[in-house]
């Protein structure tokens, strides 16, 4: 495998990080997960939107512009052969001292890796998977806004040991006062009396790019949509119940804490986006010119 390492392209063996890298040291770095498909990369323009809002926000520099970003994703599908698969765009602070102070760091790392994913097994497309309500909170959006998609996921990673301990593959977070926020990976969406609704950012969502492209197609077919808060009794009762995120796609929500959703089976509207959202990414992306 060929992984891109600032400005070149090296063996995986070959792709090392320092360990004075912050990125390691303090998870102070961002990254994109992107979705390739048909050798087109989906919502590539959005992701880079996204990926330099992030460092934006953490006052962290991109060394190369959108369009040799844009080119070093596709070069890293071609010369890993991949059609369908995921893209890891990171982008850390870059080697500096054991102290915290960023602008310590001269020169951020970039590195991207192109391979296949396989997040949830086939079976959970077909009858929906079941959810637990972890009791690790969301963190405060006051503190570090869910709108940075950083390298620090501890928080998501104490909820997801939760679910994985509960014998299910993921979990709800609720936020400090007690909405529901997100998934520890994926974002989430009920519909109830025929309305598509979703937790707004402020309550602790990420704007998730797949979260917007299913927005979109509720719109297009013709479902009122909405971003209000969400309880966990507003999961319960709801008629359907899905999760949506790039790596995880649509994923069908069979029970919420032991509580079928519906009849337990994935529901009508939430089939209709899965396979409104198949055929969207059927045409749609950047040529990675496989």
């Amino acid at each position: 495998m060929k992984i891109y390492l600032d400005g070149k392209f090296v063996e995986q063996q070959d792709a090392q990080v320092s360990v004075f890298d912050h990125g390691l040291l303090y998870g102070d770095g961002v990254f994109e997960g992107i979705r390739v498909y048909h050798g087109r990369i989906f919502r590539l323009e959005q992701h880079l939107d996204r990926l330099w809002d992030s460092a934006k926000a953490i006052m962290l520099k991109i060394p190369l512009s959108k369009e040799e970003l844009t080119r070093a994703c596709c070069e890293a599908c071609r010369l890993n052969n991949v059609r369908d698969g995921y893209i890891r765009l990171v982008v850390t602070r870059g080697v500096g001292n054991l102290g915290l102070n960023p602008f310590q760091c001269p020169k951020p790392t970039v590195f991207i890796i192109a391979d296949t994913i396989e997040l949830y097994p086939e079976k959970v497309y077909r009858e929906g998977i079941e959810l637990i309500t972890a009791a690790t909170q969301r963190v405060n959006a006051a503190a570090i806004s869910p709108s940075i998609k950083s390298l620090n996921y501890l928080n998501n990673i104490l909820a997801k040991i939760e679910a994985i301990h509960a014998g299910t593959i993921e979990a709800i977070m609720l936020n400090h006062a007690g909405y529901v926020a997100e998934c520890t990976g994926d974002n989430i969406f009920i519909v109830r009396q025929g309305r598509v609704e979703t937790p707004p950012v402020s309550d602790g969502a990420l704007i998730g790019i797949t979260r917007n492209v299913i927005l979109e197609l509720a719109v297009k077919l013709g479902l009122p949509v909405a971003e209000t808060h969400l309880t966990r009794y507003d999961l319960m009762t709801a008629d359907e119940c899905f999760i949506t995120g790039t790596a995880a796609e649509i994923v069908p929500v069979a029970k919420v804490d032991c509580r079928p959703i519906g009849d337990g089976q994935p529901g009508v509207i939430t089939l209709k986006l899965m396979e409104a959202f198949r055929k969207l990414t059927r045409t749609e992306g950047v040529p990675v010119g496989l």
